[in-house]
């Protein structure tokens, strides 16, 4: 099956084509039988009803008086899903990680999307003052942001450790008609021992589109100053 209509495909070109269009198609069925996994997943824990803190929806509110919201008020109507991105950022992290900022940027771009069929909250460890002055400098007017700060949401759910280090870290959440929140899936960045930093690609464009490129990823990285 041709991919262009270019003539000047030398035939090596087209057979090493082919070999890649079929290593693509068994990528993306491979894909789908993973995302079956997550989605036969037994039903997981009753969780905590953590409690964290969240300003205003508006940011140009500044340090306007926070509110308490729980885990379950998370959820804007039965029968969906929550989904949390830990952001690194908070206690040991005493600047915004540069990679969860960047896949922050993306969340904030399709969050009115993903509203559609899901909850969607963003979570530091960062107290909300620090928090909210981050997201305005990112732009970010989309997205639902959560300081954990003073409790211990992010280290049962794995995303910081005793001594107050953070690790980023996406958790999916649903909610029982008794009002009980169940753990459902988390995952980090390191899967592997032998593959550092991947664990979470495929929530951002970014790497994708690196990777369609020869130059591929090398060794950039997510930086603050753009």
């Amino acid at each position: 099956m041709r991919q262009t209509n270019l003539t000047s495909e030398s035939a090596d070109y087209m057979r090493a084509r082919e070999e890649l269009r079929q290593a693509e198609v068994e990528l993306m069925r491979h894909r789908e039988r993973v995302a079956a996994l997550r989605r036969e997943l037994p039903p997981g824990p009753v969780v905590e009803d953590y409690v964290f803190e969240e300003g205003p929806a508006d940011l140009a509110a500044g340090d306007a008086p926070a509110r308490s919201v729980r885990l379950s008020e998370l959820f804007t109507r039965p029968g969906r899903e929550l989904v949390v991105y830990h952001l690194m950022y908070g206690k040991r992290q005493t600047e915004p990680c540069p990679m969860c900022t960047m896949w922050c940027d993306g969340f904030n771009g399709v969050a009115r999307h993903l509203a559609q069929n899901v909850d969607l909250a963003i979570v530091a460890a960062a107290g909300l003052p620090a928090l909210r002055a981050h997201a305005r400098d990112r732009r970010w007017t989309e997205l639902r942001l959560l300081s954990a700060a003073g409790g211990a949401f992010k280290y049962d759910l794995g995303s910081e450790d005793a001594d107050g280090n953070q690790d980023s870290t996406v958790s999916v959440f649903t909610r029982d008609d008794d009002g009980s929140v169940r753990h459902v899936y988390s995952t980090h960045p390191r899967m592997s021992d032998d593959i550092d930093e991947r664990g979470i690609d495929l929530l951002s464009p970014v790497w994708h589109l690196l990777d369609l490129t020869r130059g591929g990823r090398g060794d950039w990285y997510a930086g603050l100053d753009y």
